[in-house]
């Protein structure tokens, strides 16, 4: 059909369609597009959901069964419990009691039952059953026991706990703790649990117990150990060691000593209001004192007049001096512009004058090994030194031992840059100058010459197979005039005066079952019914050091009975004053509970 007029002129602007008509067949179609798109943007998403769901559930299936696993069964730790320390006669002297841990940031806090049940009540489930180390003789006992605690990164990274350690682990930080690591530590166990999603225990999935520690059992004699605690009460810093001949440690005592427990207890622990120290940051922060220092095996100090053992020992040793050999005691000998004075003269003005070897030992004379030490000379001395022990670890089986320092020509250039001098061999003689030693060391010596130059390896822990560690290198003449001057020293004349005509009532008179009667002297005893005379080999020591202001070290070292040494006695007290005075009442209370309990 042809139109006409206008409304040819309305089919040409409108393109020859109706513009209704048009528009509506238009929007149908764009409508049939968009769900044709949607469509197959539904198709394209539901194959991708299941392309997913296949590599989740199939593919990576285990991996997040695993991870679900993880949220839903929980691993509790069984803590083991540490084997337990005895002493020689099975008395414990570690118990473990039940307590708990609690980690807070990566820091494991030890806390008590009680204080326990208030974290419990609160909800929080951060704790675990533990078993807590308590410590019953607290300070006395504390440098040979020693303490436990976290590992810390760098010990986790040291070859000694790289194996079979982790992070959080407790483990022994000193002492016997320390020592046998290995042997006080059990095996944890473990508990596996279902949580649900508050973290509350569904039911229990298996177990494995731990296994505890195995238990060791220590030389130590923990009545005897008590009795040198108290008799070094008045002592501020030192140590006191008691042995028996073959090595044995029968009692260690250094001093100022701490509470074990402030490591151990946790901070709800009630400490002893008589304790020095009420907290661990006092005892780690107190650099003037050092509290953790074992003075008894890492002290080192000048050995005073103990020493003199010694130089007797080279002196007769090597066939320099013989028991008829004399010096002349004026005083003091000069040396260019020094003087060196005995001792007596510089307290009373007095001399001695002729004096031997054994008077010379039991008057504790300067003079006489002023001039000995001159005859022997510095090389001799040290080559001497070393064979009785000094200027090395001797093997004590507790953390922290020192060597001391046993010093000569070459020592001398290379340390101090000075040649040596013989003012320096003086004061080398009577165990002054560069010499330094532990009382482990002086003990040691002490017990070389009692008997023959033999000396043992100090343990602590029990063994009945002790390692000797010297040859017999001192001949029967060299010990009996050396232990008859020890004999004077202990005896009116000589210096050790607290310990003269040491008797005590109803002495034992066998230990570890051999008679000693031998050295028993009965017939002192007729003056005080009961009492016996039990004879004592010491020598007294008071080393100088520091300005003239600070006072002396004071040491007493011995072996009793004389001729049948059972027990051997080093006291020090670190800037106590005069041996015979400060050192000498300690070995004294010692002795009369050895004698008589």
């Amino acid at each position: 059909m042809v139109k006409t007029g206008a409304a040819f002129g309305d089919y040409i602007r409108t393109g020859g369609f109706n513009r209704s008509e048009g528009g509506n067949l238009f929007t149908r179609k764009e409508a049939g597009m968009r769900d044709l798109l949607s469509i197959f943007l539904l198709i394209i998403f539901l194959i991708v959901f299941l392309i997913k769901l296949f590599f989740l559930q199939i593919i990576q299936g285990r991996y997040y069964r695993g991870l679900s696993d993880i949220n839903r069964i929980k691993k509790i730790a069984i803590h083991s419990s540490r084997g337990i320390i005895f002493d020689r006669n099975g008395v414990p002297l570690v118990f473990n009691i039940p307590g708990f841990r609690q980690k807070q940031s990566n820091k494991i806090n030890f806390i008590s039952y009680k204080k326990a049940l208030g974290i419990i009540a609160k909800g929080e489930n951060n704790l675990e059953i533990d078993a807590m180390r308590q410590y019953p003789y607290k300070e006395i006992l504390s440098h040979v026991i020693g303490y436990i605690g976290q590992i810390s990164r760098e010990e986790l990274d040291s070859d000694e706990f790289k194996s079979g350690y982790k992070l959080g682990d407790i483990i022994g930080k000193t002492g016997i703790e320390k020592q046998y690591e290995n042997i006080l530590v059990g095996i944890d166990g473990k508990q596996l649990v279902e949580i649900d999603n508050d973290g509350a225990i569904i039911r229990k999935l298996g177990q494995s117990d731990p296994v505890s520690g195995q238990n060791i059992t220590l030389s130590i004699d923990i009545k005897l150990q008590q009795v040198v605690f108290d008799a070094m009460k008045d002592v501020e810093k030192g140590a006191a060691i008691v042995m028996a001949p073959r090595g044995e440690v029968l009692a260690l005592v250094s001093k100022p000593t701490f509470d074990s427990n402030l490591f151990t207890m946790g901070e709800d622990y009630d400490h002893a209001s008589d304790s020095v120290y009420s907290s661990v940051s006092e005892i780690l922060e107190d650099n003037n004192n050092q509290p953790l220092l074992n003075r008894a095996i890492g002290g080192i100090y000048p050995p005073g007049s103990t020493y003199k053992l010694i130089t007797a020992a080279v002196g007769l040793e090597k066939k320099i001096i013989d028991k008829d050999f004399e010096v002349i005691d004026n005083g003091f000998i000069t040396l260019g512009n020094f003087s060196f004075a005995n001792w007596y003269y510089l307290e009373h003005g007095e001399k001695e004058g002729s004096i031997n070897i054994e008077r010379a030992i039991s008057r504790s004379n300067d003079i006489f090994f002023y001039k000995l030490a001159e005859l022997i000379g510095v090389e001799r001395l040290s080559e001497m030194s070393r064979k009785f022990g000094l200027g090395q670890k001797l093997g004590i089986d507790i953390p922290g031992e020192a060597s001391g320092v046993v010093p000569d020509d070459a020592w001398k250039k290379k340390i101090i840059g000075e040649q040596w001098y013989l003012g320096d061999t003086y004061h080398y003689g009577i165990g002054q100058g560069y010499l330094l030693t532990t009382p482990l060391q002086v003990n040691l010596f002490t017990q070389a010459i009692a008997n023959k130059g033999i000396y043992y390896k100090p343990h602590i822990i029990k063994t009945e197979k002790p390692e000797q560690l010297s040859e017999g290198f001192l001949s029967n003449k060299t010990i009996e005039i050396i232990r008859n001057g020890m004999i004077g020293s202990c005896n009116t004349g000589g210096v050790a005066w607290p310990l003269f005509d040491f008797k005590v009532k109803n002495p034992k008179l066998k230990i570890d079952g051999k008679n000693i009667m031998e050295a028993v002297d009965s017939s002192a005893s007729a003056d005080i019914k009961d009492y016996r005379h039990i004879s004592i080999a010491c020598k007294t020591g008071t080393a100088q050091h520091g300005d003239d202001k600070t006072k002396p070290h004071a040491w007493i070292t011995l072996f009793a009975p004389a001729y049948n040494p059972q027990i051997f006695i080093t006291v020090l007290a670190e800037s106590g004053g005069q041996g015979s005075s400060i050192a000498s009442p300690v070995a004294k209370k010692i002795l009369e509970n050895w004698f008589t309990r």
